[in-house]
């Protein structure tokens, strides 16, 4: 506890008596400090006892005390000791008078307590606070330490930490959910300060901010953990008033046992990584028992069941047909989609086998697990904040990700399930539909929409209709000259699969009109209506030409 006026006064060495300000005795003293200057002020920091024997000041003037005093309490002086029986036989009643009026602890020195003594207990309460302070906070870092290595880990450290501060403290990941609290009603505390917490992790760490006056009657701070440009989670602390020193110490120690932790994670992660790229070669060279092998128990849980394929790729927000984003950007959205997933998957203890691969990454993901419909959540978020047109699958809950930088999205596309046999089929199956996502604008596609549905929308490209164009460009111009309509005859003879009664009477012509005109686009085309793959190719490019350009 930090040293009072009433403390001082109840020293039965120094002898001092209490004249004002009796109901604000309780006041902390930080410092007692001497001066004999008609303005001290410009020389205190607010909290000191000022001890004076009015040396220059008219202590008997009302006016010149009335100053006095109110100047010294405006500037946060605490307490105002008046040595009796040095320039002045008794304490002016002027002085008393002033004192009183505003508020301020006035104490009598008598002229056998040198001021010297007074300093040395106030300089002695202080130190003791700072021991007593100190020695709390190594004893919360033994605490927390053992904690932190501890089976329980971050869980145990956040509950321990949260009964030194006799608050409430909450652990944040990568991705912005809350992954431990302490106590369990924090948690939803904690959620609550998402977006605080989010706007912190976009700060390089180590960073801080102060959180008071929104949800709730305590204060809290959020600390961010790692030690690279990008923060690994956050430290969320809340507690009734600020932090005194030992609790500063404790949620210092803390910060400092939480970012050792992620960082060891982090390069326990870097080292998975680099054995889950050689599991990735093996299943796409087509090697599955070779795979298996070096998965071992980190991953070979995932491939035992069906997995599906995820290739992520960033897109800029300006023109999602265009190019893939680069820099902060798409690698961001990247990032972030990773740290949804890993985080997902954490949280119901399945694996993930993420592989960074140039502008892209690849993901193998348990079948309908919380990892897969994490990548869904965060891709159709992504996707709404860059104006796509997102189709999202399973539970579309909030995946907890940073939102793009720089208006970038992410375009996925993903793969049906499969298992290690097959994984070379099912990558190319994702490529394939994160090409149509790309395409059509959308933050996902599965390999099921493009297999279930119609080819006609891959047409709505803009080299295959330049290819369309210039195969029926000679038929158009013919019948712009008013010779026939030989485009229409076309279509409606291709339509009937070559049956020249059926495509006649649905042009309203006799057949025999119908079959000059094929003998017409054979001679404009150059090309013979009998190859099949002529016929394919005219057909697909009526399909295209007539598509809508937003299909």
């Amino acid at each position: 506890m930090p040293h009072t006026l009433a403390s001082l006064v109840s020293h039965t060495a120094l002898k001092l008596t209490v004249l004002a300000g009796e109901e604000r005795l309780d006041a902390p003293v930080r410092w007692a400090h001497a001066s004999e200057l008609i303005d001290p002020v410009p020389y205190m920091e607010g909290g000191e006892l000022l001890l004076i024997t009015a040396l220059k000041l008219d202590a008997e003037d009302p006016e010149a005390t009335r100053r006095y005093v109110r100047r010294i309490a405006e500037a946060g002086v605490v307490g105002l000791g008046f040595a009796a029986g040095v320039n002045y036989e008794g304490v002016p009643q002027a002085l008393v008078d002033a004192a009183r009026e505003q508020g301020l602890p006035l104490l009598a020195v008598p002229r056998r307590t040198p001021f010297i003594a007074i300093s040395k207990a106030v300089s002695a309460a202080v130190a003791a606070d700072q021991y007593r302070a100190v020695t709390a906070g190594f004893e919360a870092q033994r605490e927390l330490t053992r904690a932190a290595l501890g089976a329980e880990g971050p869980a145990e450290l956040l509950a321990r930490l949260a009964a030194h501060l006799d608050g409430w403290a909450a652990l944040y990941d990568a991705s912005g959910a809350v992954v431990a609290a302490a106590p369990d009603w924090a948690a939803r505390r904690a959620a609550r300060l998402a977006e605080d917490a989010a706007r912190l992790r976009e700060r390089p760490a180590p960073a801080s901010s102060v959180v008071s006056g929104t949800d709730g009657d305590d204060r809290v701070e959020l600390q961010s953990l790692g030690t690279g440009r990008r923060a690994r989670g956050v430290l969320a602390v809340g507690t009734a008033a600020p932090l005194g020193t030992a609790a500063r110490y404790a949620v210092h120690s803390a910060v400092a046992l939480l970012t050792l932790t992620t960082e060891r994670s982090r390069a326990l992660q870097d080292a998975e990584q680099r054995l889950g790229d050689a599991v990735l070669k093996m299943l796409l060279a087509g090697e599955p028992d070779h795979a298996r092998a070096v998965a071992g128990r980190l991953y070979g849980g995932l491939l035992d069941a069906p997995f599906r394929v995820v290739v992520a790729e960033p897109v800029a927000g300006e023109e999602p047909s265009s190019g893939g984003a680069t820099g902060a950007g798409g690698a961001g959205v990247l990032d972030a989609l990773a740290d949804a997933m890993d985080s997902a998957a954490a949280r119901t203890g399945e694996a993930v086998l993420a592989v960074p691969d140039g502008s892209r990454l690849i993901v193998l993901v348990a079948d309908g697990g919380a990892a897969a419909d994490a990548c869904a959540a965060y891709a159709a978020e992504a996707g709404a904040r860059a104006g796509t047109q997102p189709r999202a699958r399973g539970r579309a809950g909030r995946s907890g990700g940073a939102e793009p930088a720089d208006g970038a999205w992410v375009a996925v596309g993903l793969s049906a399930p499969t298992g290690p046999i097959a994984a070379a089929n099912a990558y190319r199956q994702a490529e394939q539909a994160l090409s149509v996502a790309r395409r059509r604008g959308r933050a996902l596609v599965e390999h099921e929409d493009v297999a279930a549905g119609s080819v006609l929308p891959l047409l709505a490209d803009d080299a295959v209709r330049a290819f369309a164009d210039g195969l029926l460009r000679a038929l158009r111009e013919h019948d712009a000259t008013g010779r026939g309509d030989l485009v229409a005859s076309l279509r409606a003879w291709l339509a009937r699969h070559g049956q020249w009664d059926a495509a006649a009477a649905d042009l309203g012509v006799h057949r025999h009109t119908l079959r000059y005109r094929m003998r017409r686009v054979e001679e404009i085309l150059g090309r013979s209506l009998d190859d099949a793959d002529v016929r394919m190719e005219l057909w697909l490019a009526l399909k295209a030409t007539s598509a809508p350009q937003g299909e």
